[in-house]
């Protein structure tokens, strides 16, 4: 079984909640009320990307990116795959631990 880090989950929920929006700003304002620095940003993309959870495209140029384009990210059947298995592990985890701390939810 593969496990996503706490990180890779939350960027790859981001990416997951931004169909054909999913870039570097949209997806940095998605994650975080305080700023990721972008190189962390791109790190964890990069990382997703490298082990197929994440595709990537380029969209059309734009005039306000001086004509280039924004590279766009979308979640691959294997990220969907892992992130499920992702969430019933820490569904898993957390009711565990709600009956040996005896939390109400």
């Amino acid at each position: 079984m593969k496990e996503l880090s706490l990180y890779e989950t939350i960027f790859l929920l981001a990416v997951l909640h931004l169909p054909g929006n999913a870039y570097g700003l949209t997806i940095r304002s998605k994650i975080s009320r305080r700023k990721v620095p972008y190189g962390t940003l791109y790190s964890f993309l990069d990382q997703l990307y490298r082990k197929s959870y994440v595709r990537k495209s380029l969209g059309a140029p734009t005039s306000e990116r001086g004509g280039r384009s924004k590279v766009l990210y979308q979640v691959t059947p294997e990220g969907l795959a892992v992130l499920k298995e992702s969430y019933r592990l820490q569904h898993s985890v957390a009711r565990g631990l709600k009956e040996y701390l005896k939390v109400k939810a």
